[in-house]
């Protein structure tokens, strides 16, 4: 819409004696919610951040640590001698005298080692929940500055029209000013506008840069790539079901996830402390080994036994407080739980609501407002080669419809942008009705 009122433009031109351009037409709208340049960008930033690789490998290391965590101890063997006489050292002086072997294993009261295992797996899945979140948090951030790139791209090419509209306009202005039926004003006018978007031009070029550094930075590379923006975009139509999210949400989301396995963790850190109220167990066989007597007698060798308990003296000041903590740190988590249950449903709500309402936006001013615009745009350049209104009149409906056009664009990939943020809210890719 916004080319054809260029051509009209230029078509009064013609008409006035100067030479016109052309538009460009307009590539086939793409109907994927993810094209494929998005989806390489994607997978290239998921595949080469070095955070997100840092994440995986702790994620690795947790996983082989649960079955550490639900082991014994390793056995303890040990060699000593017992009641060596020191007036003389000797081997045979005291019958009691003997040189021990002994093999010892701490034995953890009944159920410790699987809570140990329990609380190990629960720590792994939650390191996973966060890298999956932050798989998520990269991939909305790739996909938010892709579309704001797009977004500049369409202004940047908003701008080359109204820069070619506004020089051919100063053309004409000034050919009615040396034929005596224009204003130099007129004139004037309009290069003040050249100059304008000429001063846009660069701040544009700028934030374009801006943004290709950003998804260069996100997408771990060596060197500056240039990225190309994603063009002509569809109207996604997009019809949510705002119940069927938050449910999907709450079932979802990877935060939540991180929280329900803390409240987990903690609950098993709650049995583990009720656990630490009975005594472990160390068990020990000795083999002593005894020499001949003075007497030339053949001592047996002993074998000995023993069990060693902790007693939980200090209770009050140990096993209570451990204990105590641990409850409050359960009541903590699930605050953080039951605070983040509770707000994630309002959170999707007011994304679908914003996501629903600019649809409408971009509805009006494509389906309305831009036909409007256009309609005063042609009318108000007739009227100017007649003589009938002004040249800021006409100049300023010139530049509605093209401001109208970028405006309805900006909608659009909003659109786009606040789907993505929805994605990482709802733990997964949403796929339209």
């Amino acid at each position: 819409m916004g080319h054809s009122v260029t051509k009209l433009v230029i078509f009064m031109i013609v008409a006035l004696g100067l030479a016109g351009i052309t538009g460009r037409p307009l590539e086939a709208a793409s109907h994927l919610w993810v094209n494929p340049a998005l989806s390489q960008l994607i997978e290239e930033g998921l595949t080469n951040n070095k955070e997100l690789q840092s994440l995986e490998a702790k994620v690795e290391s947790l996983k082989e640590e649960i079955s550490f965590a639900g082991s014994l101890d390793d056995p303890r063997l040990g060699i000593g001698v017992i009641n060596l006489p020191t007036d003389t050292f000797s081997f045979d002086q005291e019958a009691m005298t003997q040189k021990q072997i002994f093999v010892a294993q701490k034995v953890p009261w009944f159920g410790k080692l699987s809570l140990k295992e329990q609380r190990q797996a629960l720590i792994a899945g939650r390191q996973q929940a966060i890298l999956e979140a932050r798989h998520l948090e990269l991939a909305r951030k790739i996909a938010t500055n892709y579309y704001e790139l797009g977004f500049i791209a369409t202004s940047l090419e908003i701008n080359r029209r109204l820069t070619e509209m506004v020089s051919q306009i100063i053309k004409v202005a000034e050919t009615r000013y040396a034929s005596g039926s224009g204003l130099q004003h007129d004139v004037l006018q309009a290069q003040v506008e050249l100059s304008k978007f000429l001063d846009e031009k660069i701040m544009l070029q700028k934030k374009r840069r801006i943004l290709e550094d950003r998804i260069n930075e996100l997408l771990n590379r060596e060197s500056f790539i240039r990225i190309a923006p994603p063009k002509n975009l569809s109207d996604p139509k997009i019809r949510l079901d705002v119940e069927t999210l938050k449910a999907i949400s709450l079932r979802k989301n990877p935060w939540l996830r991180v929280r329900q396995f803390d409240v987990d963790r903690v609950a098993v850190e709650i049995d583990l402390a009720k656990k630490d109220y009975w005594p472990d167990m160390d068990f020990k066989v000795a083999y002593g080994q005894r020499e001949e007597d003075f007497m030339g007698r053949d001592l047996p060798d002993l074998i000995t036994a023993s069990v060693v308990v902790n007693i939980p003296l200090w209770q009050r000041n140990r096993q209570d407080k451990k204990l105590e903590a641990n409850r409050k740190n359960y009541k903590a988590a699930t605050k953080s739980y039951e605070s983040f249950t509770k707000s994630l449903p309002y959170r999707i709500d007011a994304l679908a609501t914003d996501i629903h309402d600019t649809q409408e936006n971009y509805r009006l001013f494509s389906d309305a407002l831009m036909i409007q615009a256009e309609q005063w745009a042609r009318s108000s350049l007739s009227a100017y080669v007649v003589n009938k209104v002004e040249f800021n009149t006409m100049i300023n409906a010139q530049m509605r419809l093209l401001r109208f056009e970028l405006k309805s664009m900006r909608y659009l990939f909003n659109v786009y942008q606040k789907r993505a943020e929805l994605e990482e809210i709802l733990g997964g890719p949403l796929v339209p009705e």
